[in-house]
């Protein structure tokens, strides 16, 4: 049985796309980088601590598995989570504007007695934002619960002048990464 830990509506989304049948836990873990954690450190031990919050919460499932997740932006080393307003997504997109980030999406199995990850880099550019379009961008209301303040698989796909890696896993969940630990799992055979 394989249980995913997330409240993202995209993460669910994403894993349906794989065609395994799965249920869904709610989890809520801290999501505060520590001062000597490099991005991929942070990123990887909050997906870890996803699924094993995830895990702590089933009762004796045998053989069950849980994946927990976490995606962030990285912009000059600086993790860009999600805006706490409106202020803060439009000081966000300006920093993004014209520029290449860092995407990066991990993703943690976690069962009784074994764990794996799997992890995404991607390299996503910024066309040039003027203040007026990230203003227009802001009041649609995508930017909030995103990290780095856009939604690459909405309206902010038109931001995206580049994209090096994988869309899935700038939307939150990579999904080739995902399979190929599913499939190292005895998960899923395609």
């Amino acid at each position: 049985m394989l249980y995913l830990a997330s409240q993202s509506p995209r993460r669910r989304e994403l894993l349906t796309q794989l065609g395994i049948e799965f249920s869904v836990l709610d989890v809520e873990v801290p999501e505060l980088r520590a001062p000597t954690e490099s991005p991929m450190e942070y990123v990887s031990r909050v997906a870890r601590e996803k699924a094993h919050a995830g895990l702590g919460r089933l009762d004796s499932a045998a053989g069950a598995y849980v994946l927990g997740a976490d995606t962030e932006v990285v912009l000059d080393q600086e993790v860009f989570g999600k805006p706490r307003d409106a202020e803060e997504a439009a000081a966000m997109l300006r920093r993004l504007s014209g520029r290449t980030h860092e995407v990066i999406s991990t993703v943690w199995a976690m069962g009784a007695v074994s764990a794996l990850s799997e992890v995404s880099v991607s390299q996503v550019r910024f066309a040039e934002l003027d203040d007026a379009a990230i203003a227009a961008y802001v009041a649609t209301g995508e930017s909030f619960g995103k990290a780095g303040a856009y939604a690459i698989q909405g309206r902010g796909a038109a931001m995206v002048e580049h994209l090096q890696g994988s869309y899935s896993g700038v939307m939150g969940l990579p999904l080739f990464e995902t399979a190929r630990l599913l499939r190292r799992l005895g998960l899923i055979v395609a």
